[in-house]
């Protein structure tokens, strides 16, 4: 039985946001990569499996700390919804469902500069930058990509105006929104590959996600609270 809930549930420095018998959805904060990069820093991944062992995630067993997957990853930088399988026999219908792309993705972001548009389709196809190994950029031999953005405000902060926008991804390519606004002419605040670092973080985060459930056949939908340093900014989100 999912277990939904309407306020975030602290687990370490990460909250649990749904759980049921076979899917995990916590909401990631920033400074945490998803799965180890061979560095050895600290995983979000190896954080809520110990959560899991220590019996700190109602819902969850112990014993499912070994069967834990994420079934998706989000940048170092980006914060928001993070699913996670609990049980190997089901994974793959999770596999199938993220590979299909039979999930709703909604993010918010907050992009520099006064968007003169209030909706738009960017379809410029991505690939991988020759030049610098961590960036991917606009390529006519890219991959099709698709970001829908949708202006949800826009405000003078600090003497220089931002805009907030709802984005719904229809693909998943490596940095894809921010690489589209960035070739829009409107990089997201705070990024530092295609933009401008800023002390206040990337300004992107995965709020909502949802899906038929292929094992129960359930309609589910998640949705991440916006983070304290979005609000800052756009208070009346």
């Amino acid at each position: 039985m999912a277990r939904p809930g309407s306020t975030s549930e602290p687990t370490g420095s990460a909250a649990v946001l749904y759980v049921s018998e076979t899917l995990l959805a916590v909401d990631k904060p920033t400074g945490i990569i998803v799965h180890g990069d061979g560095t050895g820093a600290p995983t979000l991944t190896g954080l809520i499996a110990e959560r899991i062992r220590g019996g700190s995630v109602p819902g969850v067993s112990p014993a499912q700390a070994d069967e834990l997957q994420a079934l998706q990853r989000l940048d170092r930088d980006t914060s928001g919804i993070v699913l996670f399988s609990l049980c190997k026999r089901t994974q793959g219908a999770y596999d199938r469902l993220i590979a299909e792309r039979s999930i709703s993705k909604r993010y918010l972001a907050i992009a520099c500069g006064k968007i003169p548009w209030d909706e738009r389709a960017l379809t410029w196809p991505i690939g991988r930058d020759r030049h610098d190994a961590r960036r991917m950029r606009v390529s006519k031999t890219g991959k099709v990509a698709h970001t829908h953005a949708i202006v949800r405000d826009r405000r003078r902060v600090d003497g220089r105006w931002l805009t907030l926008l709802d984005v719904q991804l229809h693909t998943g390519r490596k940095h894809q929104i921010r690489v589209h606004l960035a070739h829009a002419g409107f990089p997201l605040l705070g990024d530092a590959l295609y933009g401008a670092p800023d002390p206040r973080g990337l300004m992107l985060h995965a709020h909502e996600l949802a899906f038929r459930d292929p094992v129960t056949g359930e309609p589910v939908r998640i949705v991440a609270p916006v983070p304290a340093r979005m609000l800052a900014l756009f208070p009346h989100m």
